[in-house]
């Protein structure tokens, strides 16, 4: 039946990361005990509190639509949250409430992108990034980094990427899949680039944000240099920070004029977001936030944990990560001393013969490495670095 898809669907493949996870899944129901690694989502509940509020707006009869780009007491959330954490100021018609994080990325690309457009997206990237710009009809200009650059863009690089083609820029920090974290001198020297090219528009993704243990303030590049606000989009949200992934809120926040476009575009698709999560998000943003101090200092100790025992292995190298929840090690020469092919096949080798999920880092344009979540229990942790250490 494949005569009756459209040609843009055909161009895209889908998540590896939801893949790994579903596979994962189907095994465990086999009764196949699986190390699941892949999923990039915190293994701690939902705070009760922000339960509560999601039990209290369903007893309130709150289960009605709700305006398309989100109800108004969780948009003056937003816009406390970005005042209070990252001393920017924005209005109600310059923030957006989604379903998830996700969507505001969708809405921005088909609000800005047109055919021929071509978007800078640094690698190793978050799974989604090029396949959304490809549903927009645009171009996906792939930069990449490595390790010995920290997995991040140099200027030097954002340089010799820009065209008269170029619309968007992506940044991401602290990153999925590598847990590098920008500084501030270097989101300025990023920046100093970005001003000689106005034609140009900025998303950054801060859905990390709060998951990092440096020491550092966090800073995004529209915090280092303010003169980008009037075509940066911010995007965040909830997930991460306080372990709802399942809730699916995500927000965005920028120029009047895109917000308006985006809002145009998640009217047409999936209007609003769910108005119990809506109200389960409004207690995270303006509640105790102190599940994201418990969550950071346990991600810390199994980050510390598997980085040591990652590198112990012959064969694996892996970098300390800033952030996120994610280790990212270069592993060719385990492939090499297993014979197989690349990462891909390592990663089918680990999830049928050590019974561990991982997710391959070509899925996120870095061929010879994989990605461990330690999103996980620290037990779990072990267990698969043992089974690995054994190989």
């Amino acid at each position: 039946m494949s005569e009756f898809l459209s040609n843009r669907v055909q161009k895209i493949k889908p998540s590896t990361t939801l893949a790994i996870t579903a596979k994962a899944n189907e095994l465990k129901a086999q009764g196949i005990k699986i190390i699941s690694m892949g999923s990039g989502e915190p293994d701690f509940d939902t705070p009760k509190n922000i339960q509560q509020a999601g039990i209290d707006a369903i007893n309130n009869a709150q289960t009605r639509y709700t305006a398309v780009d989100g109800m108004p007491e969780l948009k003056n959330a937003i816009i406390s949250k970005f005042k209070r954490e990252n001393n920017l100021d924005y209005t109600a018609n310059e923030v957006i409430a989604s379903s998830g994080g996700k969507q505001v990325f969708y809405n921005l690309c088909q609000a800005v992108l047109n055919t021929g457009d071509e978007v800078i997206i640094p690698a190793p990237y978050w799974v989604s990034y090029p396949d959304m710009v490809i549903l927009a009809g645009a171009t996906p200009v792939i930069v990449e980094t490595g390790l010995g650059q920290d997995f991040k863009i140099t200027p030097e690089q954002l340089e010799n990427s820009i065209t008269e083609k170029t619309k968007l820029f992506v940044i991401n920090s602290p990153s999925n899949p590598t847990g590098a974290l920008y500084s501030k001198t270097q989101l300025q020297a990023l920046a100093k680039i970005l001003k000689k090219h106005p034609q140009i528009l900025i998303i950054s993704d801060d859905i990390y944000e709060h998951i990092r243990w440096t020491g550092d303030d966090f800073v995004n590049i529209l915090m280092a240099n303010k003169d980008l606000k009037n075509r940066t989009i911010i995007l965040n949200g909830v997930s991460k920070a306080y372990a709802m992934t399942g809730w699916r809120i995500g927000y965005g926040a920028g120029p009047q004029d895109i917000i308006k476009a985006m809002k145009k575009i998640q009217g047409q698709s999936t209007s609003n977001p769910c108005s119990i999560s809506q109200m389960a998000a409004l207690e995270a943003l303006n509640g105790t936030q102190d599940i994201i101090n418990i969550m950071v200092s346990a991600f810390k100790q199994r980050h510390d944990f598997i980085t040591d025992a990652l590198n112990a292995i012959d064969g694996v190298e892996c970098p300390i990560s800033q952030g996120a929840f994610y280790s990212f090690p270069r592993v060719t020469g385990l492939i090499r001393r297993l014979g197989l092919k690349d990462d891909i096949e390592l990663s089918t080798y680990c999830l049928e013969k050590l019974n561990i999920a991982l997710v391959p880092g070509s899925a996120f344009g870095a061929t010879g490495y994989v990605r461990f979540s330690f999103a996980t229990s620290m037990d779990n942790i072990q267990q698969a670095v043992k089974r690995l250490s054994k190989v």
